[in-house]
């Protein structure tokens, strides 16, 4: 991004009306003109198709540009036990490879039929340098989990979350459960920066 296109976007008063929430893990430029938020759970199954399908190319198209700041907030589905450990998993060792341990995890929702989870998330530990014991220690840590227990309750009581996926885009929430196309979030990320005086 050049230096005319941030001061461009440094100018935009977008996002007054969203607030950190505990926890947030994000990617991007904190000063792009249009914030999402999108509420998942690592046992969601159309969470793992958003990332798979449309993510890569959303993320090219508005992240990597500087138009949009994104982050992730957690929720629990069934099995919650699976999503809860596969979200301490990626916080594990300071959350640095989080994005890419949740990845990992939705790419390996097709192989938890067998029941046994841990060696694939032992496995995915591994390959992100982080060993058994550390794994073992991370899913056990009171203190992590005490700090999940209060995103979950920030998620259904602040932002009154639902279901996963749930996007806010600049505040506003989009539909629950609904996983959306690379087209719709065009529609709403346009409507967002028609508020703020933003370019695409």
């Amino acid at each position: 991004m050049s230096a005319a296109s941030g001061a461009l976007l440094a100018a935009v008063p977008a996002r007054a009306a969203v607030k950190s929430a505990p926890g947030d893990m994000s990617l991007g430029d904190p000063k792009a003109p249009v914030h999402v938020v999108e509420y998942l759970s690592l046992s969601c199954s159309h969470c793992a198709h958003f990332h798979e399908d449309v993510f890569p190319a959303f993320r090219a198209k508005y992240i990597d540009t500087g138009k949009v700041y994104f982050t992730v907030r957690e929720l629990l589905t069934a099995p919650a036990q699976v999503a809860a450990a596969g979200f301490l998993l990626a916080r594990c060792n300071g959350g640095t490879r989080y994005f890419t341990i949740l990845d990992q995890v939705f790419r390996s929702q097709g192989r938890w039929g067998s029941g046994q989870i841990k060696p694939i998330f032992l496995e995915i530990a591994t390959q992100n340098g982080i060993t058994e014991a550390q794994f073992d220690a991370c899913l056990s840590d009171a203190k992590a989990n005490d700090a999940l227990s209060s995103r979950l309750e920030y998620a259904t009581g602040v932002d009154k979350v639902t279901g996963t996926p749930t996007f806010f885009i600049n505040g506003v929430m989009l539909q629950v459960g609904h996983t959306p196309t690379l087209a719709e979030l065009d529609a709403a990320i346009a409507k967002a920066l028609s508020k703020t005086g933003g370019r695409r």
